[in-house]
């Protein structure tokens, strides 16, 4: 699965990983995140991500 990068502090969201923290289970694609979802790292919404290369 293709995992995305925060555009403001380079946070990468791992589908494989999820965030616990946010209830986001491992495995859950980034298509399937909420859109209220913020960055645990910095909290931008999750529209400032980007695919990761």
């Amino acid at each position: 699965m293709q995992k995305y990068v925060c555009d403001v502090c380079g946070y990468i969201y791992d589908p494989a990983i999820g965030d616990d923290a946010a209830g986001i289970k491992a495995g859950t694609s980034f298509a399937d995140v909420p859109a209220d979802w913020v960055c645990p790292t910095c909290g931008i919404e999750k529209n400032s991500f980007s695919p990761a290369e």
